[in-house]
């Protein structure tokens, strides 16, 4: 394998900042400048970091492919339609939310923060018996433009009925539409055609949470 060489004289400028989002820029050599976006203060910034941080670092957020199990119905992925304004449309998601500070103290701070953000996002709580597992601790969205990262989770939830699905939790910037509750034959539908119900593309986060869902590979230890 060749040896990876990064450059020695890396400089990070910030010329953008706001609490959600910064802009940066990476200059690499004299004159030559690479441009990204991040969540994370200068110091923090990915492409200054070694090896050691960029395999124990906390990402910025978590998302989940979240399953519900009802008594005589078949399991169902639970999505829903929030509106994402770059896209300046509703598009098919999953649970996500940034990892707060408040999580940073608890022995699982993705578990932690996708618990609340489940709540939050669909007035589904978490019980004890339910199942919350990593499907990968840390995944890049897109390392062109951003280091921004997401950890993917699966959680199991075991309800009598759907009656607890809400978005009355939504802060801020959020806007939620409908809900979508699936079979795997219907997300697998999704995936084959590549379009969600409405005729629209999806995230790719999306796509793997599904993908993951129609798989079946979340029924292991289930």
């Amino acid at each position: 394998m060749a040896k990876v060489t990064k450059p020695n004289n890396l400089q990070v400028n910030e010329l953008y900042h706001t609490k959600f989002v910064k802009l940066y820029d990476l200059t690499y050599d004299e004159g030559a400048h690479y441009f990204e976006a991040s969540r994370r203060d200068a110091a923090d910034v990915l492409a200054d970091k070694g090896d050691d941080v960029l395999t124990t670092a906390l990402p910025d957020a978590v998302s989940a492919c979240l399953v519900v199990v009802t008594p005589n119905d078949e399991p169902r992925q639970v999505l829903f339609y929030e509106y994402r304004y770059p896209t300046g449309q509703y598009l098919l998601s999953i649970p996500s939310g940034l990892i707060d500070a408040r999580d940073g103290g608890e022995d699982d701070p993705c578990a932690a923060a996708m618990i609340r953000e489940i709540a939050e996002e669909t007035g589904i709580v978490v019980g004890e018996g339910d199942r919350v597992t990593t499907i990968s601790p840390f995944l890049f969205n897109t390392p062109g433009l951003t280091d921004e990262s997401t950890a993917l989770l699966c959680v199991v939830v075991h309800l009598d009925d759907l009656s607890p699905l809400s978005h009355a939790g939504a802060e801020g910037s959020e806007r939620f539409g409908d809900f979508e509750l699936l079979t795997a034959a219907e997300v697998r539908q999704i995936l084959a055609q590549g379009r969600d119900p409405r005729g629209h593309f999806y995230p790719m986060v999306a796509w793997a949470a599904m993908t993951y869902f129609a798989s079946g590979i979340w029924r292991e230890g289930f």
